[in-house]
């Protein structure tokens, strides 16, 4: 780099600038000035380098563009792991075929300086829950309206988790701390009583004390719904926001939190509206701004989105409802009253609502209102070879007119596309921090962990949202959605991270019973495990649905059992007397496939994951 231009300008001034004598004494001034001015120019040129290289802090600052308020992550130490120049600089084709014995290679490592994957997360300052803990039940006081602007340097910082997974502990972000940190606190590693659930849930008017938690005496329309929604260099999150508030019955008691996973200059900020706010203040994004937290997050540091979606849970601040949503979704009228009274229809506290959502075309009339009849329900399911591991994937659901009617229908899955649930799902279900770079596998790992807890799952009886797939008569959306990029496009910066996440992933929901424990990273494994609710056990899920988790197979034609309405009718029955969930201890069953030898049939349009 050049010297200060100042000081180059002096020098100039000073070897140019007088004139030339032949005298003893004119040369040693000059002399003394020239190697003056070397040293200076050297100080100059270390000062400027030290400054150069110094690390960006870790800290998180509002953004000043216009209609934007998100909040940034800030990073340091990122640019030494991905290259100069970004990604493309990182890695090659030899790190993602190598990326089979990268955990291996590294367990070597380990396993040579007297360590396991074990200790991993202790090197980075996180606490080995393996140690006894006491669990205090404290709930936070309830408040509407809320937001994490509020928390304005109340932020904490962590080491991001797919560069934990590469040992690169330098990788700093500031994220918003959970509403309640530990899960255990509530559910107790038991089931949670329903006095404890009516704790958690806002409502929009407070009792005449002053209290907004009023569990269920609050009124239906003044209970407080938290939507999620991970979006990743999405053009339509913006229109699924507007959606959102705008086809709601009762906007004022929606609060929206995206993690908007955007490269600045690029990418169209998920609460930027179409117009400016000066020049049309009634958009959605202009008149319920103060409704919508957006945390920015760098898109080289997107690793999936069991992390995204972890980061949304981070975002609930207490509502009476959660429901999670994809960025490329459009919302039917009066969807708000509709999902929640299909939800109370249940009579089930620990209900969850949740499938693949059907696609947009063709569902919705001009006005807004749904045309759509039939509704998909999740019972299509097999194990898949991925990351050096099998888990469980579901494939395309059967979509039709319900069989039971006047309320949503059990089945044994959770889809990640949608979800509605009371607000405590997100206190003792939370996306597990460490698990970057998981994709398929995501939906089983919820809905087993969420059973061992006490939750029970709904395929809706009417649809409340559609979704925008890459497919249909519609080519120009189509081509849209097929240029969206995808998080997996840097993957090569994380390798092996996904192996990693994949094995404690089927770890922690007993997927894999033959794995060396010594083999997955333990890190809070209480706060992401499972639950111990009697009789909802993983071994006790997969025994009910026919799965086989020692030879990788599973019943087929399940769906036989779940879409006829069959599993509703013999479950519901046992029903608790407070609500709180179905009594496993009750339900004596074991599926097997009715149909052995024939091939599925339950083949439908549009949905899969």
């Amino acid at each position: 780099r050049p010297s200060h231009p100042t000081a180059a300008k002096n020098e100039q001034q000073l070897t140019m600038g007088r004139p030339l004598k032949s005298s003893s004494t004119s040369s040693s001034d000059r002399a003394v000035v020239i190697f003056s001015s070397i040293v200076l120019s050297l100080f100059t040129l270390g000062l400027v380098a030290s400054i150069w290289n110094l690390p960006t802090p870790k800290t998180y600052r509002p953004d000043l563009l216009s209609f934007h308020k998100s909040i940034n992550l800030g990073v340091s130490g990122i640019d030494e792991h991905l290259g100069v120049s970004g990604i493309d600089d990182v890695g090659d084709d030899d790190d993602i075929n190598n990326s089979a014995n990268d955990l291996d290679d590294e367990l070597k490592l380990l396993h040579e300086e007297g360590m396991t994957i074990r200790d991993l997360g202790n090197n980075f300052g996180n606490s080995n829950l393996h140690a006894h803990k006491e669990h205090n039940t404290l709930v936070p006081q309830a408040k509407w309206p809320i937001s994490i602007r509020d928390e304005d340097g109340d932020f904490e910082d962590v080491v991001h988790p797919g560069h934990r997974a590469k040992n690169h502990s330098d990788v700093i972000m500031a994220v918003p701390k959970m509403w309640i940190d530990d899960s255990l606190s509530i559910h107790q590693n038991k089931l949670m009583t329903r006095e404890l659930a009516m704790k958690i849930g806002s409502c929009t008017v407070p009792d005449a004390s002053g209290n907004f938690a009023r569990g269920d005496s609050c009124p239906l329309d003044e209970r407080t719904i938290y939507v999620a929604i991970a979006s990743y260099r999405d053009y339509q999150c913006r229109d699924t926001v507007t959606s959102i508030f705008e086809r709601a019955k009762h906007p004022d008691r929606i609060r929206v939190g995206v993690i908007d996973q955007i490269m600045d200059g690029e990418d169209i900020h998920c609460d930027a509206p179409h117009e400016p706010c000066s020049d049309n203040p009634e958009q959605m994004l202009c008149k319920y701004k103060n409704q919508l937290d957006i945390l920015q997050v760098d898109p080289l540091l997107a690793v999936g989105p069991v992390f995204a979606r972890h980061l949304g849970h981070r975002l609930y601040r207490g509502e009476y409802y959660y429901m999670q949503s994809d960025a490329h979704v459009t919302y039917a009228n009066n969807w708000d009253v509709d999902i929640i009274s299909q939800q109370e229809a249940t009579k089930n506290e620990m209900a969850v609502l949740s499938t693949y959502l059907s696609n947009v075309e063709g569902a919705l009339d001009e006005k807004g209102d749904s045309i759509k009849k039939g509704r998909p329900i999740m019972c299509d399911t097999g194990f898949e070879e991925g990351q050096h591991n099998k888990h469980l994937r579901h494939g395309t659901q059967p979509e039709s007119a319900p069989s039971i009617t006047g309320m949503p229908q059990l089945h044994p899955f959770w889809s990640a596309g949608f979800s509605f649930s009371r607000g405590h799902f997100v206190v003792n279900v939370p996306y597990d921090f460490y698990q970057p770079l998981i994709f398929q596998g995501e939906e089983i790992s919820i809905a087993v962990r969420g059973f061992s807890i006490g939750y029970d799952f709904y395929a809706p009886e009417k649809s409340v949202c559609f979704h925008h797939y890459a497919e249909g008569k519609n080519s120009e959306n189509v081509a849209k959605r097929e240029k969206v990029p995808k998080f997996y496009d840097h993957n090569r910066v994380y390798a092996g991270a996904g192996i990693r996440s994949m094995s404690r992933m089927l770890a922690i929901i007993h997927m894999s019973p033959e794995m060396d424990p010594s083999k997955w990273d333990h890190t809070d494994e209480e706060k992401y495990g499972i639950g111990n609710v009697e009789f909802r056990s993983p071994e006790h899920f997969y025994e009910v649905f026919g799965i086989d988790v020692k030879k990788k197979s599973n019943e087929g034609h399940l769906c036989d059992f779940v879409d006829t309405g069959d599993m509703h009718k013999l479950f519901t029955q046992y029903l608790r007397a407070d609500g709180m969930g179905l009594d496993y201890s009750k339900i004596v069953y074991k599926f097997t496939d009715p149909r052995p030898g024939e091939t599925d049939d339950d083949e439908t349009d549009d949905t899969e994951e």
